[in-house]
């Protein structure tokens, strides 16, 4: 869309999974694009991707879950003087296991990642965005911030702060021309279970995740409609919903049983 040419989409998390399909999406609605995510060599071979749809990339390479890293990424930004006009917060890190049993150190950088990260960059570019009175922000939160998480409790944890937060900027932002959307996925076929060392739970061996490409769509239409949130997925509407009314003793059972070994042979 040619009215979209001087439009600038930040993406943090964008070299896979939901963030790679939300790049495409912006790219093909001719949002230049600004990537964020560690590996400088896969934002490279997405950059040249992207470039081929006649939009401009800039590449970040930095790492979310260190203390200055977020500032790192809004001052190169302010740096090269492009305004962002939709904020995308998708990157974001698990880990399995019993809390009793699991690395505190990779926990650690899971909120720094997750929470953090996520909160220096929308606080930087919201007040930008309310100071001119446009703008759009999407978080990719999860269903899991609607319920607890045996076997993933930081991680729900984290998707919870998204959540709230989220809700609650939704009201703060309601006089003004800048909107707020939280995108709730649930299981989804991406890199994330292996990086979180979940592949053999029965969650994944036995159930059908979503399609990333699918999930994106969702949030990218409600971001576009201004929605305030959108949990993407039928059988996640269902999951929520009956989270809303179950105790939270039972919800935690439910997930704990999908976080069980499969049986099942690969």
């Amino acid at each position: 869309m040619a009215e979209n040419n001087q439009k600038y989409a930040l993406i943090t998390g964008a070299t896979s999974g939901i963030g790679y399909e939300l790049a495409k999406l912006f790219a093909n609605d001719g949002y230049n694009l600004i990537i964020v995510a560690r590996n400088q060599q896969e934002l490279d071979a997405k950059a040249a991707e992207f470039s081929g749809k006649d939009v401009n990339v800039i590449t970040i390479s930095k790492d979310l879950s260190t203390d200055n890293g977020p500032f790192e990424v809004y001052e190169e930004v302010k740096a090269k003087g492009i305004q962002v006009d939709v904020l995308v917060n998708d990157a974001a890190q698990g880990q399995y296991g019993k809390f009793v049993e699991t690395d505190i150190q990779r926990e650690l950088e899971m909120v720094r990642l997750n929470i953090i990260g996520y909160l220096v960059l929308t606080k930087m570019f919201l007040k930008e965005m309310v100071a001119r009175n446009e703008g759009k922000i999407l978080q990719v939160a999860s269903i899991g911030g609607k319920l607890p998480g045996s076997m993933q409790s930081v991680y729900h944890a984290t998707k919870a702060f998204i959540v709230s937060h989220t809700d609650a900027l939704v009201n703060e932002l309601k006089d003004t021309g800048v909107t707020i959307t939280a995108l709730l996925p649930g299981p989804t076929d991406t890199d994330f279970f292996n990086k979180a060392g979940m592949e053999d739970t029965v969650m994944v061996q036995e159930t059908s995740l979503s399609d990333p490409a699918k999930v994106a769509k969702d949030g990218y239409e409600a971001l576009m409609s201004g929605d305030d949130s959108v949990i993407s997925g039928m059988k996640n509407k269902i999951q929520v919903g009956m989270a809303n009314v179950l105790p939270d003793s039972v919800s935690a059972k439910m997930v704990e049983k999908q976080m069980e070994p499969s049986d099942k042979e690969k």
